[in-house]
């Protein structure tokens, strides 16, 4: 038998915990998913971190791993005598112990289990009994949207690599479109699960769960931070010396706001309840306009004049504090 160094594959020390283990594989999962990664290999490396999870993440199947001790990679090797009796002989042939020998050395050897247990993971693949169940693969996708689709939800369509099982117990995987409802209210960064989009369980298991990593698209306009969506509000300096009333856009329409005289740039004017819905809250996020004192680039005589005028009138002196 070919020996597998499924620590190695992990990246993890032989004592790592359970939860250095999950930790490890959520990270490679990510890495080297073949529907986002750009990695060489990338679908051959997420199998082999795949087959290696199988075995460390269950207690049971990697004492017996560990009980093979460590060896070259690649190494023909045999298992201790005492091996097979340890872990295989209790129970019948095709129970045994709580442990599946043919699955254990499916995992670990690479498919070398017997031809009886890849007759039985045909007949369980293919919904026969035999009693062999295992939960379907979970998926992680990065997923961009626009705003508006933030704000008022959509439905997405994503093609995903599923795994399945043919009469004879090899896998494959086919391309399969899976459709995915995005309630209204997602925010940039966050991390959507979706259960029971991912694989297909064997035999009674469950169907494995979807995770989206949710990017927003930049806006000609808004800016998300979080639930609250901010806007540069460009204001003329009469309408900041005077004050006034000026319409803003929102993600649902235009609201006029009130902007008090003596605006300063940078001044922010919240409006309640115009940001992104929130999901289970009764209140939207806030939309803040941000004020932005516009010059205008070209003047008529007559504004030149006025301007003129303006300057010789008043006596106001915005870097008198540079005095002294």
């Amino acid at each position: 038998m070919k020996y597998k160094d499924y620590y190695e594959a992990m990246g993890v020390a032989r004592d790592a915990s359970q939860e250095d283990i999950k930790k490890a594989y959520r990270k490679l999962a990510r890495k080297f998913h073949p529907d986002v990664s750009k990695e060489a290999r990338a679908e051959e490396k997420f199998k082999e971190i795949g087959e290696a999870n199988e075995v460390l993440k269950d207690p049971e199947k990697r004492a017996a791993y560990d009980r093979l001790g460590s060896h070259r990679v690649g190494q023909d090797f045999t298992p201790p005598p005492d091996w097979e009796r340890q872990y295989a002989q209790h129970g019948t042939a095709d129970d045994l112990g709580g442990i599946d020998l043919g699955d254990l050395f499916a995992g670990i050897f690479g498919g070398a289990g017997t031809a009886r247990n890849t007759g039985r993971r045909a007949r369980a693949a293919a919904g026969g009994s035999g009693g062999f169940a295992m939960r379907g693969q979970d998926f992680e996708v990065a997923i961009t949207l626009d705003l508006k689709d933030a704000f008022q939800g959509t439905e997405i369509s994503l093609e995903l690599a599923m795994p399945e099982f043919k009469p004879d117990g090899a896998m494959r995987r086919v391309n399969k479109t899976v459709k995915v409802r995005v309630p209204k209210g997602v925010v940039d960064g966050q991390k959507m699960r979706v259960p029971g989009k991912g694989a297909p369980g064997l035999g009674e298991a469950p169907n494995g769960d979807l995770y989206l990593n949710i990017s927003l698209r930049p806006h000609r306009w808004f800016k998300p931070n979080g639930s609250d969506l901010y806007l540069e509000l460009p204001i003329t300096p009469w309408e900041a010396a005077l004050g006034a009333s000026v319409e803003v856009p929102t993600m649902d329409g235009r609201v006029r706001v009130k902007i008090a005289p003596g605006a300063r740039p940078g001044q922010k004017l919240r409006v309640a309840g115009r940001g992104l819905p929130r999901p289970g809250a009764a209140a939207a996020g806030d939309l803040y306009a941000v004020l932005q004192i516009a010059t205008p680039a070209h003047l008529s005589a007559r504004e030149k004049a006025l301007f003129a005028e303006l300057a010789q009138a008043s006596s106001f002196d915005p870097r008198a504090h540079f005095d002294g």
